[in-house]
Parts: structure tokens; C-alpha cells; sequence
């Protein structure tokens, strides 16, 4: 049975991820949205930048009996989020970086953190639609260059395209997983992979795994799986 998106506003909070994952008692579908993060978080613990007018909101997903890995979640957060970009505005140019980056040309519009206890996943979602922050090595980008969308419109949208992608997934991954790589980087975009602070891969996109693991050709004609890395197009 697939629950009716529920999503609450609040002003300020720490973190809406850390605020879901200490209510134990959440329901799948519940949003929170806010409008100022003060420790909001990215991969790897980094410091993830709230600006004003920008989307900083969690969700919670329940693993059920029966569903795929989870490891997949990472994917259908980003299909899900390029969908609701791609029916919020007129963009052109969209393209997800694996697992679920969101880049508006080569600049990073949006980025997903997820964080799982037991059988519950949050899913933190931040959107540039107002300001670009920067990002030391990395350029930005914000959706108000195409067109202003606020958080309490946005909300809804994303929450209807996550419920989607959820019971796509649950039912058929196989073309969950292939309408992600419609969206992403094509087979053979050279990639530079950091999958450790001390091992940085050079080579080319090569697919996903059946768990969404990405696939990198290495220059050696050797295949590596990617779990969890930094993954920068290009091999500079």
C-alpha cells in the first residue's frame, strides 16, 4: 500500500535528516521541509550550505519485506528528483552524476544524502532553487536562472515523484535502474573516481551493477565496482 505524502514546514532546524531519523515512530511519506538548516549535512560528513529561498528537505522511507536492496534507494532519490525538476520548470541541460547528484549543465544543482537505521532510510533532499553556494572545486548552479519556484511548491511535486519512483522500484527495478541511466552520463564518460583519500581511479563509465554499484573501465581493460566514492566527470 502506497502512503499519501505528508509534509510539514518549520522555520529553522538543525538538520531535517537528523530530525526524521530521531522519530522512531515516522511513518513512510512524511516530509520536513525547512526553511534554514544550521548543521545541515552532505556525503562524508561535509558541511552542506542552506541559503535562503533554497529546498532543504528529509523523508522517510521503510524498507519492506521483499524490496530490493537498498543500496538501490540511491538511484530512485535521484530519478525521482530529476523528475520533479524536469515538471517544476522548463529546464534543459539536466543531468544526473551517479548515484544522485543533479547537475544543470556541469554545475551542481542538487545533492541527496541518505541514512539508514534498521529498516528506515531518510532521505535528505537539497535543492538550489534560489542561490548557488559556493563550493570550493566545484561549480553551482541555481534553478531561479530558469524560472522561481518556492519550497512550499516544490514540496509537493518532489513527494509525488519519490512516491512514483518507490513503487516503480518496488516492482520493477530492472526499469527503475534503466530510467536512471536515460537520465545520467552516457556509457563511456570518462570519469575521475576518489574512492579513498588515498585512491583516486581514472577511467570510463561502464553501467551499473544489478545494486546500483557503478561500473568503471579502467584504462587496463580491468572493470571496477564503485559502491561510495566522490565521482567528478572528467579525468582531470
Amino acid at each position: 500500500m502506497t502512503s499519501i505524502p505528508r509534509i510539514r514546514f518549520v522555520e529553522r532546524t538543525g538538520s531535517t535528516n537528523s530530525d526524521l531519523l530521531a522519530q522512531t515512530g515516522a511513518a513512510e511519506g512524511e516530509w520536513l521541509v525547512a526553511a534554514h538548516q544550521d548543521q545541515g549535512r552532505g556525503r562524508q560528513n561535509r558541511v552542506w550550505n542552506s541559503p535562503s529561498g533554497n529546498f532543504h528537505g528529509s523523508t522517510l522511507i521503510r524498507l519492506r519485506p521483499g524490496d530490493p536492496p537498498a543500496a538501490g534507494l540511491a538511484l530512485v532519490a535521484g530519478l525521482a528528483l530529476i523528475r520533479a525538476v524536469e515538471a517544476a520548470a522548463p529546464a534543459t541541460g539536466l543531468m544526473l552524476k551517479w548515484p544522485n547528484d543533479l547537475l544543470l549543465g556541469s554545475a551542481k544543482l542538487a545533492g541527496i544524502l541518505l541514512e539508514r537505521q534498521e529498516d528506515r532510510v531518510v532521505a535528505g533532499f537539497g535543492v538550489n532553487l534560489a542561490q548557488a553556494p559556493q563550493i570550493e572545486g566545484r561549480a553551482t548552479a541555481a534553478l531561479s536562472t530558469i524560472m522561481l519556484i518556492s519550497r512550499e511548491a516544490f514540496a509537493p511535486i518532489l513527494a509525488a515523484s519519490l512516491t512514483r519512483e518507490l513503487e516503480r522500484w518496488r516492482t520493477d527495478p530492472v526499469a527503475s535502474q534503466a530510467l536512471w541511466l536515460e537520465s545520467a552520463h552516457p556509457v563511456g564518460t570518462p570519469l575521475s573516481v576518489h574512492a579513498a583519500a588515498d585512491e583516486k581511479l581514472a577511467g570510463t563509465f561502464a553501467g551499473l551493477a544489478p545494486d546500483g554499484a557503478l561500473r568503471l573501465a579502467l584504462p587496463s581493460g580491468e572493470e571496477r565496482r564503485i559502491h561510495a566514492a566522490d565521482v567528478m566527470l572528467g579525468t582531470a
